[in-house]
Formats: structure tokens, C-alpha cells, sequence
């Protein structure tokens, strides 16, 4: 197999049936060893990436044929033992282009019945990370033979030391590529886990075996970038991890190649479900690595009840609605989110962000402060004996204990800072004068691209 190189570096040839061959590569800096990456600039993205199904038949092949030939196998067919399918339907049968086990993969490369594997790794974060230590082990684990051989794609990271994915990979000593470079060894099976990149058509056809996508849910419930805090935040009481195949042009839609469900603790975090479902991904890919073939010809389609969506959270998702938010809405938001964004407000007209909030006591909402008079949703009391700030919301009253208003501030120093000298230039004002109130930030337009496969971020 040649260097992986962008989707507009293919061409298609009849010689030998309808193979797809690169052309001659273009000179590119190659990546050095993990702990010095590539020093060649970035590919630039064209703005419409061409892809295979574009190009022209060579030496008088009938290119509508072609393109009938390579469409065929992207079209709705039984995944698995049902009438119709295949009986050995690699990701190249299933793609229309002739491979099979122990055969070739279209390109003249010899596609590998089983292991050891060549993997491609492509990811980011915590998650991702722990997938990444699951496949090294098993290249290390010499007896195995799982592994043969294990390179790593990542992200541009602002941090000096890299994403979570990087650090383990330089420490490891595994080669490391910076997006959009993609090495240029040969592979049998590309892993993607929290990778957030647009992948092409051509890339994923690259690998004999296609692509596999570790995706912290049971799909179809939660397709996109931010499953786990969706999770969190829609209050779920059942979650997973499913092994995908990534298909083209559409993402989080591929056949499910294996999948998993375990209960959601309650009141955990999105951080702390975070790591519960990295372990039970890494240990299901390297279960689905050790009988590859036989769990890409038994995968099936996914569902078409039961779709939902899990986009990115934007910094206006941390915006609490007072007079909307029930409390039971506004924990799950802080649990889902409080690690990444701080739940934010408005305090006379400044942002004030809300970094620590709890529960309040039953005992405490006895006090004739909370139950003697109607309270306006955004109401701060401070209550002196637990030392946190009560906040009405629409059908109760949560507890913070800090807060950030140019400086972090204890909810005692909030309340002699502010909510203090308040009562003291006016004994008359009602609880309902001292509110916090809804923050609305501006939206931005998204920008949406076409020809490539989504691989979710969490």
C-alpha cells in the first residue's frame, strides 16, 4: 500500500477490473519518530475535495459503468446473514470492490484473512486515549499476536505537550502524525475514537477493513460529537458503547458491528462517564480485533426508531434559564458540562459564573425566608448557617457555594461583597430585587461540509 494521500490524489484505472490507484504521490516531508512530528505544512483543503466517483474511466472503460459498479455498493443492502448478503462481506465487498478474504483489496494489495493487525489510530482525548492503551498492550503482548504493527493520528493542540492522545503516544514511543498528515505505512484497519475531523471517502477506502468507530452510546440514540454529555443532560438511565463501521458521506450511521449497555450511576458526571465508558470501548474493540472478519460479516444496519442527536455544546448552552430551568435541569447541566463550560448568569448587568453548586437540604428549605413570600426565579439568599448562596429556579432552589465575578469568590464573600451592602443602603429591599438573571449570548451560523465522514468528539 503507497502513502495515504487527499481525497483529489486518486484515479481510476479498468487494468485488472475497477481498481482505484493513487497517483504518483507528491513530494511531502514524511513524519519523524513520535517525539519529532513532521515539520511540512498542512495540506490545504480544496473547496470541494474530489472523490473517486468523479474521475474519468481510463483506456476506454465505460465510465458511467464505473460509477454504477462503485454506487452498487453503497447502496442499501442485508448486512449479515439475511438473503442477499454476502457470505465473507469485507468492508471492500461491501463497498462494491472486490475484496475477500486471503484476495486482494482492488489496488493489488493482499488483504489479510487474520491476525496480526496494522492499525491506524485516530483520536484525541481521554477517551480516545484509553482505546490507544488497549491496542498497545496488545502489540505488546507478544503471544497474542493481536498488533503487528500501531501508528497514531492527532490533532494540532495549542498546549506544548499535545492532546491526551499524543502525550501517550509520545511516551509510548508510537509514530505520530499531526492531522491532516496521515503516514504512509500500509494498514489493514483504521480505529477512530473522539478524533472531531472531517474524514474523506478516499481515506476510509484506503484500509482493506474499513474504519472502525468506538462511539460512547447505543446508537442510534445520540449520533454526533457529544454523546456522553448528552447523556448526562437528558437524565439517561441506560448508556453504552457501540463498535461501528464508518461509511462515508454520513456520520454515526454505519452498521453496528458490536454493541454494549450498562445503567448510568446516578448523579454521576459526564467526566466520570466519561471513564467508565473508555474502559468498556477499549475492551470491546480489542474482543471485535481478535475475529475481525467474522464481526464485520455479522454486523447489522442500525434502527431507524429511536434517532437522536447529540451536537456540540456551545458556550450558550451554559446559560441558566431561571424562569425555565427546573433544579433537577439545572444540576444534569452541571453535571453534563460544569468541567468544560461554568454555568454562567448575569449579576447587575455583569457575567457571573457559577462554580460549585449543590443540593440544598430539606431542612433548610424550612426557613421563612424561602416559604413566607413569593420569590421571583433568580433570587439570591444567602443562608449563614450552611454558608451558600440559594438561588429560586422555576420549581425550587439550588446551592452554590463559589462563584467568579472577576475574582473567585466563596458564597460568604459574595454575600459581604455584594448582597450585603445591598440590604444596607435599603432594609426595605425584597429578596426578589437581589436576582440573578439570564444570560443570553449572541449564535453563530454553522458552516456544513459535503464528501466526508463525521468522526464524533465527546
Amino acid at each position: 500500500m503507497g502513502r495515504l494521500e487527499p481525497a483529489d490524489s486518486w484515479r481510476s484505472s479498468n487494468t485488472g477490473g475497477s481498481r482505484l490507484q493513487p497517483r504518483r504521490p507528491r513530494p511531502q516531508a514524511r513524519a519523524g519518530p513520535a517525539h519529532q512530528l513532521s515539520s511540512a505544512p498542512p495540506l490545504r483543503p480544496s473547496a470541494r475535495a474530489p472523490s473517486h466517483l468523479d474521475a474519468p474511466a481510463q483506456d476506454g472503460a465505460p465510465a458511467e459503468a464505473m460509477r454504477v459498479l462503485v454506487r452498487r455498493g453503497w447502496g442499501p443492502r442485508p448486512v449479515g446473514g439475511g438473503p442477499g448478503a454476502r457470505p465473507s462481506p469485507q468492508w471492500r465487498a461491501l463497498a462494491g470492490l472486490g475484496a475477500s478474504p486471503g484476495g486482494e483489496d482492488g489496488r493489488g494489495v493482499r488483504v489479510r484473512e487474520k491476525p496480526p493487525w496494522r492499525v491506524l489510530f485516530f483520536g484525541t482525548d481521554r477517551f480516545a486515549r484509553e482505546a490507544l492503551r488497549a491496542l498497545h498492550a496488545a502489540r505488546e503482548n507478544k503471544e497474542e499476536e493481536l498488533i503487528e504493527n500501531l501508528e497514531v493520528v492527532t490533532v494540532p493542540s495549542p498546549s506544548p505537550k499535545g492532546l491526551p492522545v499524543k502525550q501517550y503516544a509520545v511516551q509510548s514511543q508510537l509514530p505520530v502524525y499531526e492531522w491532516p498528515d496521515v503516514g504512509s505505512g500500509e494498514y489493514d484497519v483504521g480505529v477512530v475514537a473522539s478524533f472531531g475531523r472531517l474524514l474523506s471517502e478516499a481515506l476510509i477506502l484506503k484500509f482493506p477493513y474499513g474504519m472502525l468507530n468506538v462511539h460512547p452510546s447505543c446508537l442510534p440514540r445520540w449520533r454526533g460529537p457529544a454523546p456522553i454529555i448528552h447523556t448526562v443532560l437528558h437524565g439517561d438511565t441506560i448508556t453504552g458503547v457501540t463498535i461501528m463501521q464508518i461509511r462515508p458521506k454520513r456520520f454515526d450511521v454505519g452498521p453496528i458491528i458490536k454493541q454494549e449497555t450498562v445503567p448510568v450511576p446516578p448523579k454521576s458526571t459526564a467526566k466520570e462517564l466519561e471513564a467508565m465508558l473508555s474502559r468498556l470501548g477499549a475492551d470491546m474493540l480489542i474482543s471485535v480485533l481478535k475475529n475481525l472478519p467474522e464481526s464485520l460479516s455479522n454486523g447489522r444496519q442500525q434502527p431507524t426508531e429511536g434517532v437522536t442527536h447529540a451536537p456540540k455544546i456551545s458556550a450558550g448552552t451554559s446559560c441558566i434559564k431561571w424562569e425555565e430551568q427546573t433544579s433537577e435541569q439545572i444540576f444534569r447541566l452541571y453535571r453534563a458540562i460544569g468541567n468544560i463550560i461554568p454555568l454562567q448568569t448575569l449579576w447587575m448587568d455583569n457575567t457571573i459564573k457559577l462554580l460549585d453548586l449543590v443540593e440544598v437540604n430539606s431542612s433548610i428549605l424550612t426557613d421563612p425566608k424561602l416559604t413566607g413570600q413569593p420569590v421571583i426565579p433568580g433570587s439570591v439568599i444567602y443562608h449563614k448557617q450552611s454558608q451558600i448562596l440559594l438561588v429560586r429556579c422555576k420549581d425550587g432552589w439550588i446551592g452554590v457555594r463559589s462563584v467568579m465575578l472577576k475574582k473567585t469568590l466563596t458564597a460568604t464573600d459574595f454575600y459581604n461583597g455584594y448582597l450585603h451592602s445591598w440590604y444596607q443602603k435599603d432594609s426595605e429591599a425584597q429578596p426578589s430585587q437581589c436576582r440573578f438573571q439570564t444570560l443570553r449570548l449572541p449564535t453563530k451560523k454553522k458552516q456544513g461540509k459535503k464528501n466526508c465522514c463525521y468522526a464524533t468528539v465527546h
